[in-house]
């Protein structure tokens, strides 16, 4: 079945951006500084790919899960979408675990209430 992988990739991303849409973590909070991240965190890793694919590390297996769009040899139209998707999965992962220890710090403990 081509295409089911770009398919489980833009439903994952989809989810994520629920996700940060329901507790305004990334993109909702900050949407340029978002777009940056992902941006550039997405153009870092596909020239990474490129420089792994001329060096003979990379190299496209033959699933029939691709779409079988090639934008390069041995880079398929499904990896920049992957990595942009890494990419915003981590900053919205990095916003809420911010989000968790700021509230953990502002939480107060029954122990500590007692002592005041």
């Amino acid at each position: 079945m081509p295409g089911v992988y770009l398919l489980a990739i833009l439903v994952s991303a989809a989810g994520v951006a629920l996700l940060d849409r329901r507790w305004r973590l990334a993109a909702w909070a900050a949407p340029g500084r978002t777009a940056a991240a992902v941006g550039i965190g997405t153009a870092f890793f596909v020239l990474w790919d490129l420089v792994g694919i001329v060096a003979g590390v990379f190299v496209k297996g033959g699933s029939p899960l691709l779409l079988g769009v090639d934008l390069a040899p041995h880079l398929p139209v499904e990896e920049p979408v992957f990595l942009a998707f890494l990419c915003y999965l981590a900053v919205v992962a990095w916003a809420g675990a911010l989000r968790a220890i700021s509230r953990r710090k502002d939480a107060v403990t029954p122990r500590e209430e007692a002592r005041r």
